[in-house]
């Protein structure tokens, strides 16, 4: 009998041991899996990523209508990141920036951050503080070529400015990105936008640009190619925090609508807003021109979030 016993003793830990890491694994794929009932706190997530070694995390098929219409995560655009349900928003950065966060339709926070058009592929990672805590989150930055753009002006001066050109752009540059730079702590009225005008669009975001064969920056914003005096319309409710006459942009207006949410509107004919100036979603701000460095009347529009110009056709579920 204590052979017998000694045998039993054996093979019952060689069952628990092969049943502890079955046991692991279904937990494991509990807390990646599918979202059933509820979806997970941040620190559940923030457990889920440091078992997983940091994988990234991504909208679900279930996730809410702002995530599957704005995560387009490559460089130029904008990734989602679910935070959870917790009764207050996270506070979210990434690259030392204040992040957006916003409660989607499915009730759970999402951090919606801009990708910078320069941005490497592969992982990146935002810092989440939430009731004394800092977790990383990680998301993936895919890969997108963006078309090239050649451009005939015949004012060479905006190809390459003189000196005193020059110095006013660079007073111009900074005033702007401080405005981009801008972090107002109320959440926008929407970031599902309207055009800003009605009409066809040209010039996409993105595109490398050539002007009189010179490589200059890359297409920041989205081009409408409308008649001169058409009304430009606010996409949504915000603060005018630029209202200037500059060398590149022409007549230019700048929307802070909240959380690091900036739009800017250039080359226009005529502005009729002030800064400091709140409009509500529909107010006209000013009307179509082709001041500054443009070939013809258009709109150019660029939408900027935590810091980056991102590709507003997105924000236009397009």
């Amino acid at each position: 009998m204590p052979v017998v016993l000694t045998h039993m003793s054996l093979a019952k830990k060689r069952l628990r041991s092969r049943l502890v890491p079955i046991a692991v694994v279904a937990l494991a794929a509990c807390l990646v899996g599918p979202r059933v009932d509820a979806t997970p706190s941040l620190q559940a997530l923030g457990k889920t990523i440091a078992t997983t070694q940091a994988a990234a995390v991504t909208p679900g098929a279930a996730a809410g209508y702002i995530a599957r219409t704005l995560h387009h995560p490559v460089p130029g655009g904008v990734a989602v990141v679910p935070l959870g349900r917790s009764a207050q928003p996270p506070s979210v950065s990434y690259d030392g920036a204040p992040v957006m966060v916003v409660k989607d339709s499915d009730g759970e926070w999402i951090a919606v951050a801009g990708i910078d058009l320069k941005a490497a592929a592969g992982r990146h990672e935002l810092q989440v503080r939430s009731g004394g805590q800092v977790q990383k989150l990680s998301f993936d930055v895919g890969t997108k070529e963006y078309a090239s753009q050649h451009i005939k002006l015949k004012n060479q001066s905006h190809v390459t400015p003189n000196p005193d050109q020059l110095e006013r752009y660079r007073r111009e540059h900074a005033e702007q990105m401080e405005a981009y730079a801008r972090f107002r702590p109320v959440g926008p009225s929407n970031v599902l936008l309207d055009a800003p005008v009605k009409g066809r669009t040209s010039s996409p975001f993105g595109l490398r640009r050539f002007f009189n064969g010179e490589e200059r920056n890359a297409h920041s914003g989205l081009d409408f190619a409308v008649p001169k005096g058409t009304p430009i319309q606010a996409p949504a409710n915000g603060v005018v925090t630029i209202v200037g006459d500059y060398f590149f942009n022409g007549r230019t207006v700048f929307i802070d609508h909240g959380q690091g949410f900036i739009t800017m509107y250039c080359h226009l004919d005529s502005i009729s807003v002030q800064k400091g100036q709140e409009v509500k979603r529909g107010d006209v701000i000013g009307k179509v021109g082709a001041t500054g460095r443009a070939t013809g009347p258009h709109l150019h529009w660029n939408v900027s979030l935590n810091g980056n110009r991102v590709d507003p056709a997105i924000f236009l579920g397009k």
